[in-house]
């Protein structure tokens, strides 16, 4: 018997936003369902979206593993992974129903057996549930795992034709997309085999941040801010992801063969690069969307080696404090190799080759075993061309400056010059602040939540596409390749829990500036 989703009490401060579009009735396949993504997002994600009535009332979820597992041990098992914070309030009366919507199916990718098994439940659940044939398969699995379930999802009939509208079938992506260039293009290949790049959607959590979509809205809602967009009005961009985390778990062994440059630089920070230099789109449909995006990444420099030596900094941290615990090197870290060369820190200096961006220099870093965790993006417009006041700092004024926070303390600020009470006429920095958490009353949504119903939807503006990927390949695997040759020079070092290296510091002095102080 189905149950309806609770009904959620209105929020007379939301009554203003729009209502979320309803998505069609399917069932959610995940694959890798009794993994660490699964227990800790995806299924938090659905069950959040159960319950404020954004699931389609005719849904199921499908684990798919190796376990020799019930419907029942996949319920509790989930139901055991969720904090204690979230299972106060309705949660005991909400949590039983949403469950009997999860349903367990085991095998292995490589056996086509437990796919024709699966296409059986999946059917059964039309008929149940009232699913309709519509399907959304997740792969929360190491890439490795991506071509062999796809070509079973193939092979099992299990993916419809993508010319026709319902049923649908539609198959998420976890990053990496590839290795390096290459091996990317050899995925979208393989993908291409079985899904139409419609059907495939490759996700990247940072996209579902609300700060990040915001930066869509703030740019293109507001005409105020068009005409200082721009090589003419703005002196530097600076876009910083700091962690505080180093190797925590086994994730040593992963990291020491990816780096922050494929961890983070690759998808996530040249994503935030895109959002904020794109050209408006023709309007907000998502292969508009997308394809302003690339043009970003296709103005992204073609380094020689040389130039990634002047340009790029990495760096592995040393040992060091955070927060007053001594905390290993890199080195050090469980999983990584004694003689490791992989970078957790990366810096560099870029300029976009185009109209709007000629000669602005964009300065991009991250790292692990940093003082504390933030990602923000700081728009730093140029100065009056002369000084005609008095100023109350050291002659380091960041002047006008826009910040986007993206975590934490998710909002925006704006910083500008204003005059101090009193006959003289000096000048000190204020600000105008923007939080989430206060303008709506209620912090924004989970990334996943966003993601997810948006897949259900069949919006793939959030989502990257095949040239994306290569795109940003092609620049990173530059990167790569100088840091390859046997003259390239080894990564510095930094102490943990300090701002990265000197080396970093020097990089963005060269253009005048400093690292934003987080």
């Amino acid at each position: 018997m189905m149950v309806e989703p609770p009904q959620t009490e209105a929020n007379p401060l939301r009554q203003a936003l729009p209502r979320a579009q309803a998505p069609q009735p399917c069932a959610i396949v995940l694959f890798g369902a009794t993994g660490d993504l699964a227990h800790r997002k995806l299924v938090p994600a659905l069950y959040r979206l159960y319950h404020r009535g954004h699931l389609p009332t005719e849904c199921a979820i499908v684990g798919f593993g190796r376990r020799d597992w019930s419907d029942d041990d996949l319920r509790k098992e989930y139901e055991a992974s969720f904090p204690a914070s979230e299972k106060g309030g309705d949660f005991k009366d909400v949590w039983p129903q949403f469950a009997s919507r999860i349903v367990f199916t085991p095998g292995t990718f490589d056996d086509p057996g437990a796919f024709r098994a699966l296409k059986a439940k999946l059917e059964e659940l039309d008929r149940t549930h009232g699913t309709r044939g519509n399907r959304v398969f997740y792969m929360a699995v190491d890439p490795e795992f991506f071509r062999p379930i796809i070509d079973q999802l193939g092979e099992a009939e299990l993916i419809h034709d993508w010319r026709q509208e319902s049923p649908w079938s539609r198959v998420v992506v976890e990053k990496p997309f590839g290795h390096d260039l290459e091996s990317a293009r050899q995925l979208s290949r393989d993908v291409s085999r079985v899904l139409d790049e419609d059907q495939v959607y490759r996700i990247d959590h940072y996209l579902g941040k609300e700060t990040v979509q915001n930066i869509l809205a703030l740019r293109f809602g507001n005409s105020i801010f068009e005409p200082l967009w721009n090589r003419r009005r703005v002196a530097s961009i600076q876009i910083t992801v700091a962690e505080e985390v180093g190797m925590p778990g086994n994730r040593g062994s992963y990291y020491d063969s990816a780096g922050a440059i494929r961890d983070m630089v690759q998808n996530h920070m040249l994503q935030l690069l895109c959002l904020v230099a794109m050209e408006p789109p023709v309007d907000l449909s998502a292969d508009a969307v997308r394809s302003e995006k690339v043009k970003v990444l296709q103005a992204l420099p073609r380094w020689t080696p040389e130039e990634v030596y002047r340009h790029v900094v990495r760096a592995q941290y040393s040992a060091g404090s955070i927060e007053g615990a001594d905390v290993p090197g890199y080195r050090q870290e469980k999983g990584v190799a004694a003689d490791s060369t992989t970078a957790p820190y990366v810096a560099m200096r870029l300029t976009l080759n185009n109209w709007r961006w000629a000669g602005v220099p964009i300065f991009l870093r991250t790292g692990k075993r940093l003082p504390k965790r933030a990602t923000e993006i700081a728009i730093q417009f140029k100065k009056p061309p002369t000084q005609l006041f008095d100023v109350e700092h050291d002659g380091n004024s960041a002047g006008n400056q826009l910040v986007l926070r993206i975590q934490p303390n998710e909002g925006a600020s704006l910083t500008f010059e204003a005059k101090i009470p009193g006959s003289r006429r000096r000048l000190q920095e204020v600000r105008m602040d923007f939080r989430y958490g206060t303008a709506f009353a209620s912090p924004p949504p989970e990334a996943y939540e966003r993601l997810l119903l948006d897949v259900m939807l069949g919006d793939p503006t959030l989502f990257t596409r095949t040239d994306e990927v290569e795109n940003a390949w092609r620049f990173i695997g530059s990167i790569l390749d100088a840091w390859d040759r046997p003259d390239a020079p080894p990564p510095v070092e930094y102490p943990a829990g300090s701002w990265g290296p000197q080396a970093a510091d020097e990089l963005i002095k060269r253009d005048g500036a400093t690292w934003r102080r987080l």
